[in-house]
This record gives structure tokens, sequence and C-alpha cells, in this order.
């Protein structure tokens, strides 16, 4: 296993139900690639969950940490996934939220894409919106797998995809679903730790991801290799929608911000943040045009020559 790369697997959980972080963790250990460490992050929790974590730390020491904030803190998502990265020695990081589950494939055929394509810094797949874990049987019909909205099995270049993101023209990665390159994430300093509360729904990864598509490549792959647990506990699901939208300024000017300090003021990506801050900020007059942009793009159905097919 010498010259096999390591990957590290970061599992941050608050509070997690304990049928939730069981499944999460088994579906690492039922990975067909084996040469990973799993960090288990505790974020403060209360709960049966970090005795769960504790106990498979203690039978497998040689594969399995558990880590926890400085006199047990509750931090955030961001500051929980960045301590899981500081220990991490794995050239490739793999994160998993303690309520989604990995397929067994999963890290074996996203290392095969990253090996082969060492310029591409981050990969991420579709992913399955998984309502029939419930065992309900209105919930058994309504597991979907979420579509891109742009082709698969592509390499986009820097920023290209953030400019997507941004305008709403693909569908925004489930973390469950990403692999990137350890040296990627000290390059862009992880993730960052403003983003909690109210303002962590969702967007603490968007903002990960902003700082990827500004400077490497990405992968954009049209297999699924997570299923991602849908319950009312979520933090998606239980934030209002004034939540969402304070969330969602706070992470436009976050990124605006960010543009200006790295040099993009005033570029074609910076015009096209400003133009999608004024929509939202005059939803009315917004709406009917986003949905005439959105009715071009799939008319058009063409991409920028920097999107590259992988044949």
């Amino acid at each position: 296993m010498s010259d096999t790369p390591l990957v590290s697997v970061i599992i941050p959980f608050y509070n997690t139900p304990e049928q939730f972080i069981r499944e999460a963790i088994e579906s690492v250990f039922a990975q067909t690639f084996r040469h990973w460490e799993l960090f288990l992050v505790d974020d403060g929790s209360t709960g049966e969950c970090s005795e769960i974590a504790k106990y498979y730390a203690d039978d497998y020491p040689e594969r399995v940490t558990y880590l926890k904030h400085p006199g047990h803190q509750n931090r955030g998502a961001s500051a929980t996934r960045n301590l899981g990265i500081e220990h991490a020695k794995g050239e490739y990081l793999a994160f998993l939220d303690a309520d989604d589950v990995w397929f067994p494939q999963k890290l074996e055929q996203q290392l095969a894409i990253m090996t082969s394509r060492p310029e591409v810094g981050m990969i991420y797949g579709k992913s399955q919106y998984w309502w029939s874990w419930s065992n309900n049987p209105e919930d058994q019909v309504r597991d979907r797998v979420q579509e891109h909205g742009i082709s698969p099995d592509v390499i986009i270049d820097p920023p290209i995809l953030l400019q997507f993101f941004i305008k709403g023209k693909t569908a925004i990665p489930v973390i469950s679903s990403v692999m990137v390159r350890h040296k990627v994430t000290e390059r862009i300093g992880g993730f960052d730790e403003v983003f909690r509360g109210d303002n962590e729904n969702q967007y603490h990864d968007q903002a990960f991801y902003a700082k990827v598509c500004l400077e490497f490549p990405v992968f954009v792959s049209g297999f699924c290799w997570e299923r991602y647990r849908q319950h009312p506990d979520s933090l998606c699901a239980a934030a209002t929608s004034e939540q969402i939208k304070r969330a969602h300024l706070t992470y436009l000017e976050w990124l605006e911000a960010n543009l200006s300090e790295r040099g993009f003021k005033g570029s074609k990506i910076w015009r096209t943040l400003r133009s999608q801050k004024w929509l939202r900020r005059n939803r009315s007059i917004g709406r009917p045009i986003k949905r005439v942009q959105r009715f071009i793009w799939r008319r058009q159905g063409t991409y920028p020559l920097c999107v590259k097919k992988i044949d």
C-alpha cells in the first residue's frame, strides 16, 4: 500500500441521530478502496453520537480518529471540517456529512479520475436526494438524482464554474459528493469560518467551492456516489425562508469582498455577481428575468470553450 494514495475522510457531526452516524461511518468501511483514514470531528455534541464516534476510534485506532474542539465547544461546520483537515495526512480529502452515506465505489472511482488528471483540483458528482430511508410508504417514490444542468464528465477551468453557480446555471454540489486535493485546501485556506449559525446553512460549502473554482479546474462527473438524506432536522430543512435570504445575501457580500481581494474587480465574473445581487434585492423584477435566462440556456445548450468534454 506504500505507493497507494491515502484518502483522508472527514465526518463532522453535531448531535446526529445514532442511526445516521452509524450508517455514515459504515459506508466508509464498506468502500472498495481501502487506503483511507477517518476523522470523526465532534462539534460539541451532547448526545449519544459522541460515544459512538469514540467507540469506533477505540475499536479501530489505526484507521479512525476522534477529534473535538478545545473545551468541547460548538464552533460550526466550517471550523469542524477545518479541524479534520489540520490532522489529515492524506493526499486527498473526502467529506461526508454525518447524515449522508456513500455508495461503495465512491472513493475508488473518484480517485481513479483524480490521479489520471493531475490538473484537476476537485471532483464532484450527482447526488441522490434520499427520502426512502424513512421506510414510510409515501417516501418510497420520492428519491431522485440531482441533475447538474451542464454536460456531465467535463473539466471546467477557473473561474467559469463559479460563474455558473452565481447565475444558478448549474446545481450546487452536495459536500458529501466532493473529493479535493489536500494541497488545494492548503492553498485556499480551507473553509471560511465566518459562516455559522443562520449564515451556515449551505453557504459555508458554497464559499469553499468559490475559492476552489477561482484557482483550480474542477471535474464535474455524471456519476452518483452518495445518498443525501432528506429529513426535517437537517440544516437546510430547518432554516426559515428569512434565514436563507439573509444567509444568501451574507454570502454574496462575502464573495464580492473575496473577488475584490483576489483582483477580479471589474472582471466578467465580478459583473455577473453584481447583477445577481441586484436581482436578489429586486426580487419582483428578478424572478421573471431569471426564468427567461434559464429558458435561453436550455434552448442554446452551449457551453464556454473552457469546459472540456471528457471522452
